[in-house]
């Protein structure tokens, strides 16, 4: 059994020679297997190819001149993510124009957006853009620049951005850490210039946080947690962010 994983492993390493990524569908028919075994395969422990917002590609972690947080963090907290993003999917609304952050929650919310929804989204890194391809009725902008291998986004070279010319309904920002005192953060402060813009040009700025990063603090600052409207998450945080959200007026989905 190992063998025969092992054996279409390399035979996606052969077919990535020629292409940077392979749709799941397509990987299927060329092993004549079901997506299924090939995720079993991915899956079951360390390979050198990965699977990414429904491509295969080649983990950039096995270049050694590059460190891909998403990657890394893709397969942790795997149920608290699936738990919060259909609830985080059912505030968008038919033909609404929305700013979808990085990070590994956001393409957990895409997967739950139905299928038959029409809508237009706006995205910055890779893993997001690769799963709103899979929605056949969205229209997809996404914001480019010099691309990040560490965390898969693309950050604008000069001093503006397709933002500039949008006012999306909603942002849905992701984060590393949710704290009263110090408000919500993540690891890296090349983020901040597109959450910043997303957030102050949406008419709703969401906050998409599974339950571990609640009284955690990271490095970069996002926004004070009163600067949110709406918080959704995949269980009740603790009773202190309970109050704060009763008394912010924040609602808080769970």
């Amino acid at each position: 059994m190992e063998n025969k994983r092992e054996d279409r492993i390399q035979r996606l390493l052969l077919a990535l020679k020629k292409t940077d990524k392979i749709h799941l569908k397509e990987a299927s028919l060329l092993l004549n297997v079901s997506e299924m075994t090939i995720r079993r395969d991915l899956n079951a422990e360390p390979a050198p190819v990965i699977l990414l917002g429904g491509y295969i590609v080649k983990d950039p972690k096995n270049n050694p001149a590059t460190h891909y947080f998403v990657s890394e963090q893709k397969m942790r907290q795997v149920a608290e993510k699936k738990q919060l993003a259909s609830r985080a999917a059912g505030l968008i609304q038919t033909n609404d124009t929305v700013f979808f952050d990085c990070g590994t929650t956001m393409p957990y919310v895409i997967e739950s957006i139905p299928e038959t929804l029409t809508f237009t989204a706006i995205c910055y890194s890779l893993n997001t853009f690769l799963a709103l391809q899979e929605k056949p009725h969205c229209d997809v902008i996404l914001c480019g620049g010099a691309f990040k291998s560490s965390n898969s986004i693309f950050t604008p070279l000069g001093r503006s951005s397709e933002l500039d010319y949008i006012r999306p309904a909603k942002a849905f920002i992701s984060a590393a850490g949710v704290s009263i005192e110090h408000g919500v953060t993540c690891y890296n402060f090349d983020e901040l210039l597109m959450k910043h813009q997303a957030m102050e040009r949406s008419a709703q700025s969401i906050l998409v946080a599974d339950s571990t990063k609640f009284d955690q603090v990271r490095p970069a600052a996002i926004a004070p947690l009163a600067r949110f409207n709406v918080l959704v998450s995949n269980a009740e945080p603790p009773r202190a962010y309970l109050d704060f959200c009763n008394q912010s007026d924040i609602p808080l989905l769970v």
